[in-house]
Formats: structure tokens, C-alpha cells, sequence
């Protein structure tokens, strides 16, 4: 113990230059959400390993459930879609896939909308190897008018699938169900269970959903999104509940609700809950962008629980808004590469192009080197191909080869009745929109007869205003119109508009595309 003593007593006697110097502080790595930008709602995440996955909504957008992975829950790449061809029962409504890993197979739940009556119900499809796709196994869960938003816990070595019913029984309160699954997680054997039910006069008034469970100590807890989720008037947020045993009963938080909207992450909600290998717990959910807002739909931010030791809930470590910013899970500098930039002369990596999956999918094909889009003729709004919007202030250019049988444009399209593009054809520009249905020219000009090739662009501001620019072979682009257009109208209820190409025409002749540019701001 002496010499404990004597170093103490140094310590104080000698002067401040000959102590200790400390060792310096790493500086804390931040990261900046959204961690997946552009529209990715209900997100559902696992980690295998040291490696995050996650899934999340496409709604009327083919292919169905885009699929990221991450080490760091904050650098995402996109790995592919759940379905490249959509499950044969299905039409549409592509909500909410839940993803789950057990015994090497990876198991998506989803839910879609089916041809037979238009409802929507909870299928199931598996895959040993994400890049590949998944294989359907059909409908796994009907549920009197609707079952949606499934999620699976696995306990006691049993599995259970949860879902959210009743939403659109008239008279009946919402409810978050349970039901045993087989031991392959391809059939519901079990009878139901109430794990809560929504209430009518608080924040809950709009329905209860989104659930996600996971166990910590002698609990289960969940976290759960109640009100609107979606749109202009949306007022999602998010509660918690835990109970000892899966089956009940729960208790809800008094405190409910935990995470709410604020001018820089308007109406969170709708995720799930992962632990990082060092016993971190994060939420990655979505929530809408205040300054695109709609127009860039619901993006995939992340949400960090800490524990309250006092009570046992975990609470929110930045408060009860989304983080603009926040220390991040890993010592890694997050990246935000969003930019698309593809001359298909030399074309080396595959283009992530959605569709309209309620119309017929686009036929496409680079060949000669460039993009040869067929028209349908089908819609006003012509055959789109499109991509995910990750930022609401872009410049999108397309320099094509005008044809005289077909407008060729540079597009935003928020479904077949609600479109809005500047195309070329042969001796004529023409800016045009559909809005619901009703196809209007907003201005043309004649084109001077020219074999050179002409760019097309498109420029958002904010992702509602847009100013359109044309040029033809090396000239410099110059303005299309005087004055922003206003595309206020494109945003659908549950979805963002995409950017892309049209091919339009009462002929169905082929659009011919040179390279497509999409810069972000």
C-alpha cells in the first residue's frame, strides 16, 4: 500500500509540465440520417453475424421489396429486390415484407394485395442466398377483410407470426394478433391471440401497427406505430409495450408516445429493433423528410434505444424526435453516394430500374449501345422506367435519339394517371403532364430537322418545382420554361413519384436512350 501512497503524494507535489499527459479522446463518429435515402418504408432489419439486412415497402413499384445490407447499419448497398417476378397470387400493394433468419434460410413475410378480391394478406417466401431472389410459397395468413404487417419471434423454439387485423372491419377495434407457426415457418397452425388493441381516444385513435418484439432480460418489448402513416396529413408515431410472457399480458408504456414528428423528421414509425454485436439497440423505421417531405416518400432513418435501469423500458437516447444527427454504431464514416451517372455505349453495371407493377412491364433492352424502351401505347402517360428519388433537390439529363413514331421523355411519374415530362420527337418538343387521367400539353416547340442526338433535363427543386432544359448534339442546354412547374399532384397516398424515362405515342415504336445522368444537389 506504500507505494500507492508515495505515487499519490508525486502526483500532487510535482508541477503541472511533469505530470501524466492524458491519453487523447478518439473523436466521436457521427453519423446523418436518413441512413437509406428515398422511399423505403417499414423497414424490417435482422443481423447474421456482423452483417445488418434489410427490407422494406415498394407498394405499386416492381420489383417487389428492395433488399440492403450494411456492416454498419449506416453504409447500406443495394443488393436487390425479394421478387424480380411477382408472386403469381398477388396484384399489387406491396407492404411491409418482415424479414427472418433461422437454420441458413432466410424467410420473408409480406404482404400484398391479392387478384382474386382485391384484399390484402400476408404471403411467404424463402431464399438461401439474398443475390438471388426468393422462392414464393403463396398465401400464408387470410384474416376475416385484411391482415397486414407481419412479424415473426421465435420462442422457446417455436415460432409465432404476428399481424395487425381488423382494419378495415367496420364496428370492430384494431388489434395486434399472434398465432403458433409450423417448425419450416411456412403454415399458421395455431389459434390466435390478442397481444393489444388499439384505443380509440388517444394517440392509438388512428390504429395500432408496425409492430416489431424482441426479448431483453425477463421481458418481451415491443415497439408499435399508431395514427396516419402516410400522406400530406400524415401524424404517425410510435409507442411501447412489453409483457413477461409473448402471449400476454402486455402493458403499455405510460408514457406512449415515445417518438413523435418535428420540422426535420415528420411522422416516424413503422420499423424494427436490432442489437449491434457490442449490445447496442437500434431502430431503423421511416419517416418523411421535412423538407421533401411527400415527394421523396418515407426514408429509412435510424433511432438509437437506450435502457431506463430505474423502470426497465428503454427510452429513446435523443429524445422523443428522430435524430438529425447521432453517434454512430460503428467507428466508420458514413457515405452517401447517390448520384446515377450510365453511358449504355459502355455500360457496366446494371441500372436499379422500378416500373408500374399495375401495368404491363416495360420491355428493355441496351442494345447498339443504348437503352431501347418499347412503347405500349397503353397509358397517356406512356411505358415508364424509373428510379428511386433519394434527394428532393436533383438534375436528371437523358440524351436520346429522336424517333419519329414516339415522345421520348425525361419523366416523373407518380402512377399511370398522374405523370408530368419534357419529351422530343422528330421536328418537335412538347412538355406535357396526366393528372388524374387527363393528359394536357403545357407547351411545344418546333425542333429544326437535325440527326444529332438531343438532351433532355429535368431540375427539382426541393422535389416539387421543376424547371425542364433542352439541348441538341454539343450545344449548351438552355431553358424549356420561363418558370417552375408545380408537381404538387404526383406524390400517391403511401408512395413517393419516381424519375426516369417515358416512351409515349400511339404508335409502339422504341424509344432509343445514349446515357442517363442523375446528379443530386
Amino acid at each position: 500500500m506504500k507505494f500507492v501512497y508515495i505515487g499519490l503524494l508525486l502526483s500532487l507535489l510535482l508541477p503541472p509540465c511533469m505530470a501524466q499527459p492524458s491519453k487523447p479522446q478518439a473523436p466521436t463518429v457521427t453519423y446523418r440520417n436518413p441512413v437509406i435515402a428515398g422511399d423505403f418504408a417499414d423497414p424490417s432489419v435482422i443481423r447474421v453475424g456482423t452483417t445488418y439486412y434489410a427490407v422494406g415497402t415498394s407498394s405499386e413499384w416492381g420489383p417487389a421489396y428492395p433488399i440492403y445490407t450494411s456492416t454498419d447499419l449506416v453504409n447500406w448497398s443495394y443488393v436487390g429486390p425479394v421478387f424480380a417476378s411477382l408472386p403469381e397470387w398477388t396484384m399489387g400493394s406491396y407492404w411491409a415484407p418482415e424479414l427472418f433468419h433461422r437454420n441458413g434460410i432466410f424467410y420473408v413475410y409480406y404482404t400484398a394485395r391479392r387478384k382474386s378480391d382485391q384484399r390484402s394478406y400476408i404471403g411467404v417466401a424463402t431464399t438461401r442466398d439474398l443475390r438471388k431472389g426468393f422462392t414464393d410459397h403463396g398465401l400464408l395468413l387470410e384474416w376475416t377483410s385484411e391482415a397486414i404487417d407481419a412479424f415473426i419471434i421465435e420462442d422457446q423454439g417455436k415460432l409465432y407470426i404476428t399481424w395487425k387485423a381488423y382494419g378495415l372491419d367496420k364496428g370492430k377495434a384494431i388489434e395486434l394478433l399472434g398465432a403458433e407457426l409450423s417448425p419450416d415457418g411456412l403454415k399458421v397452425t395455431g389459434k390466435a391471440f390478442t397481444l393489444l388493441t388499439a384505443e380509440p381516444n388517444n394517440w392509438e385513435a388512428g390504429g395500432a401497427e408496425g409492430q416489431a418484439i424482441f426479448k431483453r432480460g425477463r421481458y418481451f418489448y415491443m415497439t408499435y406505430s399508431g395514427n396516419a402513416c402516410c400522406g400530406a396529413n400524415c401524424n404517425y408515431q410510435v409507442g411501447l409495450a412489453r409483457a413477461e410472457k409473448l402471449q400476454g399480458p402486455w402493458e403499455k408504456f405510460a408514457g406512449n408516445p415515445v417518438l413523435v414528428g418535428d420540422d426535420t423528421w415528420k411522422c416516424p414509425g413503422h420499423g424494427t429493433v436490432v442489437s449491434t454485436p457490442d449490445n447496442r439497440y437500434f431502430y431503423l423505421h421511416h419517416a418523411y423528410n421535412g423538407v421533401d417531405f411527400t415527394q421523396t416518400g418515407r426514408q429509412g432513418v435510424l433511432s438509437e434505444l437506450v435502457w431506463n435501469n430505474q423502470t426497465g423500458w428503454p427510452v429513446f437516447r435523443y429524445g422523443t424526435a428522430t435524430p438529425a444527427q447521432a453517434e454512430s454504431p460503428a467507428k466508420t464514416v458514413q457515405k452517401n453516394k447517390r448520384d446515377v451517372t450510365v453511358d449504355f455505349a459502355n455500360q457496366t453495371t446494371d441500372v436499379p430500374w422500378v416500373w408500374d407493377v399495375s401495368q404491363p412491364k416495360p420491355a428493355f433492352a441496351v442494345e447498339s449501345g443504348a437503352l431501347q424502351l418499347q412503347n405500349t401505347g397503353s397509358q397517356p402517360a406512356g411505358s415508364f422506367l424509373g428510379l428511386v428519388i433519394k434527394n428532393g433537390t436533383y438534375l436528371l439529363s437523358a440524351t436520346v435519339d429522336p424517333k419519329p413514331d414516339v415522345l421520348q421523355s425525361v419523366s416523373l411519374y407518380g402512377d399511370a394517371k398522374n405523370a408530368l415530362g419534357l419529351g422530343v420527337r422528330e421536328g418537335m418538343l412538347e412538355l406535357w403532364q396526366v393528372k388524374d387521367g387527363v393528359r394536357q400539353v403545357l407547351k411545344s416547340q418546333p425542333l429544326p430537322a437535325t440527326s444529332a442526338p438531343v438532351t433532355l433535363q429535368l431540375k427539382s427543386r426541393f422535389g416539387q418545382f421543376y424547371d425542364f432544359y433542352w439541348a441538341s448534339g454539343e450545344d449548351k442546354p438552355k431553358p424549356f420554361t420561363s418558370s417552375p412547374v408545380d408537381g404538387a399532384f404526383l406524390p400517391r397516398w403511401d408512395r413517393a413519384p419516381r424519375v426516369g424515362l417515358s416512351v409515349s405515342g400511339e404508335q409502339q415504336g422504341r424509344g432509343s436512350v445514349r446515357s442517363v445522368d442523375l446528379r443530386y444537389e
